[in-house]
């Protein structure tokens, strides 16, 4: 299977999206509605209303990718606890979100931050 970089930048719509939208749609959708350009390095993600569909935007080299993936019975776990109209995630969140994992339940330790040893 095709899976993106885990070092890829990636921002992620909340808002649900027409998935009739193709390369047009969605470059204008990330110029105009998340503020972003279109042409960068990165990944552009968009689900629709049910979340069981999802589409990738990526400009690579010479013309835009579009991914797209449907699922048959289950639905993708959108984040909800980050805040903005367009989320970063990493590449490795992504991946996650794409096999069916509640980010939003992931939690990592507390970060620690020591000013001396001992």
């Amino acid at each position: 299977m095709i899976r993106p970089s885990t070092d890829l930048i990636v921002y992620l719509c909340r808002e649900p999206v027409d998935m009739r939208k193709q390369i047009d749609g969605l470059a204008l959708l990330v110029q105009e509605a998340m503020e972003l350009n279109p042409f960068d390095k990165a990944l552009f993600v968009f689900g629709n209303r049910q979340r069981n569909k999802i589409k990738l935007l990526f400009w690579e080299r010479n013309g835009f990718v579009v991914w797209y993936k449907r699922l048959e019975r289950e639905r993708f776990k959108w984040p909800t606890h980050l805040d903005g109209d367009a989320v970063t995630l990493t590449g490795q969140e992504l991946n996650w979100l794409l096999d069916g994992y509640d980010l939003n339940a992931m939690k990592p330790h507390k970060a620690l931050d020591f000013q001396c040893v001992g």
